[in-house]
């Protein structure tokens, strides 16, 4: 009789054991995931794929489109596109974000894409054309940052606001899902910033960047856990423009970044993924591979000047152009032949703003070096210390402004000034262009009521910070990197007849056209 009756009870225990381990099984199942969006359209792969880094980095979706509400004060406007990102039809998140599943979570995180894709418009109240490949003109990377560290480490980001406010943008979470945001996700992201508001201290030490512009071996020095507050001043800022990506495969063997560091393209892309978090064990290499393969494509290349060109000025341009320019910078905007295309001028020749150069040592390229000694198919062998700035070719140089490393000088015609007479300051974050001066309209404090960057250039005559710069210690004498809110933002160099900043204003004027051509 005993067994009669306990038998129901034994079945039903059976069942809910059955049930419970089909359950876990699921859950590590689906812990155990790793799944990335992935797109047959090559610049979509670009724009939207993975590089590995969301492995590491990856922030889950729905609390990456909970945060700009849920600390609304921290951002200078209403959501991401306040700090330059870009949303396009049809997509949930912004250009330059991946999106994988793992960890048991769909999460998100940077790609290639988030520096190297921007907008232009021809009129103040028309569409922005998105660019794949372009620097991204408008986006504020250190303020993204900032925004990431002020919000994660606000009262407000607590397990059960955060899943409130998820849930709030149209996610949808059960009983797993909330215990992995609430215990797991929340409290790890918070950790990470804890950690990482102490290893990007680097940025406390340089200049606001604004938009279109970050340190790119800065957070390579946060990693090695580099000791910021000990190094001299003129290694402590390396603030730079983003770069353009297109014709990467006619860019071999040329010397690549700003201060010509690295002749890899290959080594180059990897480096550069490193930057998103795709260190070897966690990088995708499938996908970094597909992103490699499009850049080095004859199809990326950059859109042509899309306004008429004046083609008898352009034509009086031409020899101008191929006398004192494309020895340096090629031919022309798709034949990069010339005899120091590519190569390193030394900053005594070319004297623009010392601070990036400086800023990457021979230190800091030995250390790339053993950075990943565990995988020697992929450990850096191509970087090296240099003494100066490579010549770059000028392919879409008019959806490249402001001009020089670091984006000191707002447009072609004003580079072609002698450096005193180029502006002291000015806006940065427009993509309006400018068709008569060829770059972006600088002139503008506001965009559609949104607040723009402005871009000091030099500190006035007689201040301290003048004082400091002029340093004796510095080989670069007045052109230095000594602390102060003007450090490696000089608009200095690339200056005398070789420059062509001698010409006569109607010369300067049919340059410009020529380089409409690019």
């Amino acid at each position: 009789m005993k067994l009669r009756r306990l038998r129901p009870v034994w079945v039903a225990m059976a069942l809910v054991l059955v049930v419970l381990l089909a359950g876990a099984a699921i859950a590590v199942q689906r812990y155990r995931a790793d799944i990335p969006q992935h797109f047959a359209n090559p610049v979509q792969q670009f724009k939207y794929g993975s590089t590995g880094g969301d492995r590491l980095a990856g922030i889950p979706i729905g609390i990456f489109k909970a945060l700009p509400r849920l600390c609304r004060d921290y951002l200078p406007g209403d959501g991401w596109e306040s700090l330059g990102f870009i949303y396009e039809p049809g997509m949930d998140r912004p250009i330059g974000t991946s999106l994988r599943q793992t960890l048991g979570l769909e999460r998100v995180s940077l790609n290639c894409a988030t520096c190297h894709v921007g907008t232009y418009r021809l009129e103040r109240d028309g569409p922005a054309v998105i660019v794949p490949g372009m620097p991204a003109n408008r986006l504020d990377l250190v303020a993204f940052t900032r925004f990431l560290e002020n919000c994660m480490l606000d009262e407000r980001f607590n397990p059960w606001q955060v899943v409130q406010a998820a849930e709030a943008t149209g996610a949808r979470y059960g009983p797993v899902d909330r215990f992995l945001l609430r215990y797991v996700a929340v409290p790890a992201l918070r950790e990470a910033v804890v950690f990482a508001r102490f290893r990007l201290r680097f940025l406390d030490y340089e200049v606001a960047g604004g938009p279109g512009r970050f340190d790119t071996f800065g957070p390579l020095k946060a990693l090695l856990n580099w000791p910021q507050e000990l190094l001299p001043a003129r290694e402590t800022t390396g603030i730079v423009d983003f770069p353009s990506l297109w014709l990467q495969g006619a860019r071999a063997g040329m010397h690549l970044h700003w201060d010509g560091n690295n002749d890899s393209v290959e080594e180059r892309n990897r480096s550069a993924g490193f930057g998103t978090g795709a260190v070897p064990p966690l990088a995708d290499d499938a996908s970094l591979a597909e992103t490699a393969s499009w850049l080095r494509s004859p199809g990326n290349v950059p859109p042509k000047w899309p306004l008429p060109i004046d083609q008898p000025l352009a034509a009086r341009g031409a020899p101008i152009y191929a006398r004192l320019c494309a020895g340096c910078h090629g031919a022309s905007g798709r034949d990069f032949t010339g005899a120091q295309v590519g190569q390193v001028t030394p900053i005594e020749e070319i004297g623009t703003d010392p601070c990036r150069l400086d800023n990457y040592t021979a230190a800091l390229a030995v250390e790339q070096g053993n950075l990943y000694a565990a995988y020697p198919d992929q450990r850096f062998r191509h970087f090296r210390k240099t003494h100066g700035y490579a010549n770059a070719p000028l392919d879409g140089v008019w959806l490249r402004g402001p001009y020089l490393h670091n984006g000191s000088v707002p447009t072609v015609r004003d580079l072609l000034e002698p450096w005193e007479r180029r502006p002291a300051a000015f806006w940065r974050g427009d993509d309006l262009i400018d068709p008569e001066r060829l770059g972006f309209v600088t002139t503008e404090a506001e965009e559609h009521g949104r607040k723009l960057f402005r871009f000091e250039t030099r500190c006035p005559e007689g201040s301290a910070q003048c004082a400091v710069a002029a340093n004796p210690e510095n080989r670069h004498e007045e052109n230095t990197c000594a602390p102060g809110p003007w450090a490696g933002n000089s608009n200095r160099g690339h200056d005398g007849p070789r420059y062509g900043t001698d010409l006569p204003a109607s010369d300067k004027d049919a340059l410009v056209e020529f380089l409409k051509t690019f």
